[in-house]
């Protein structure tokens, strides 16, 4: 009777034990640190990731601090709902930061772009629960046109 409970229950302990490791504590989120829904920035302008509840490495991590971080992707332009089951995509709408980055300079042509920032693991697989922000609406504002300086 043992050996039944054993192969019964340690299965169940080591994939109880991976999902808790992967998933984010209610307070964990991921945010614009210097952008906000309706904000009208340069073509060129550094946009700069935030992170609180859990953790930032490089894609691909093996150690154990996998369980409790990720690296960020930037969706931009993003037509609707990532698909949050499987790995995320290298397309013209999803930035991977596989290094751990928390800042880039974004580079995006005049005029209206949705922005979201969504964290994956370490295989780019969105976590359980998702860390993802609000999409926000940001212009981009010709600075030749505007006589502003870049």
């Amino acid at each position: 009777m043992n050996k039944l409970k054993t192969s019964i229950l340690l299965p169940a302990l080591f994939f109880a034990a991976d999902a808790i490791a992967h998933s984010p504590g209610e307070d964990a989120r991921v945010y614009f640190k210097n952008l906000k829904d309706g904000d009208t920035i340069s073509t060129s302008y550094k946009v700069k990731f935030g992170i609180e509840g859990y953790g930032i490495v490089p894609a691909g991590t093996k150690d154990k601090r996998r369980h409790t971080a990720g690296h960020h992707h930037l969706l931009v332009n993003h037509p609707g709902n990532p698909v949050m089951d499987e790995p995320l995509p290298h397309d013209k709408n999803y930035i991977h930061f596989d290094a751990g980055e928390t800042e880039t300079v974004l580079t995006l042509p005049p005029g209206k772009h949705t922005l979201q920032l969504l964290l994956g693991d370490e295989t780019h697989e969105p976590l359980e629960p998702p860390l993802i922000s609000e999409k926000i609406t940001i212009t981009v504002q010709d600075q030749r046109r505007s006589g502003k300086p870049e």
